[in-house]
């Protein structure tokens, strides 16, 4: 059975990216979200097997989302995307839970890479 995973990104070019390399390698994009609200709100309705969750968003960043996500789940599975330049909140991220994280501009081998291993 394929992978399940929930795209999380502010920007429709970024997650358009995202889901087109994994859907390129047998993972199934079940949903996307544009802020970490909605995102909290999808992943309680699909309950994904993978998250990739943008760090900087509207309404409620990525770093608040997985926190929420993780209440809900701890066993939950995020992967952070970042820009350059944001290790500190990399950092933040991962002690909020995230098991791994990418960053933009994205190499679909690291992507790739990352969410084999969140999932493994």
């Amino acid at each position: 059975m394929a992978i399940r995973v929930l795209v999380v990104d502010d920007a429709a070019f970024m997650r358009m990216m995202v889901k087109d390399i994994l859907s390129k390698n047998g993972y199934e994009v079940v949903g996307e979200a544009e802020n970490g609200l909605k995102a909290v709100e999808k992943w309680q309705e699909l309950k994904p097997d993978l998250t990739t969750m943008d760090i900087t968003m509207p309404e409620m960043d990525g770093i608040s989302a997985v926190k929420e996500i993780k209440k809900l789940d701890p066993s939950a599975k995020v992967i952070m995307c970042s820009a350059m330049g944001q290790q500190a909140m990399v950092v933040e991220a991962i002690q909020a839970g995230a098991r791994d994280f990418i960053v933009k501009p994205f190499q679909p081998d690291r992507v790739l890479e990352a969410v084999r291993k969140a999932v493994g």
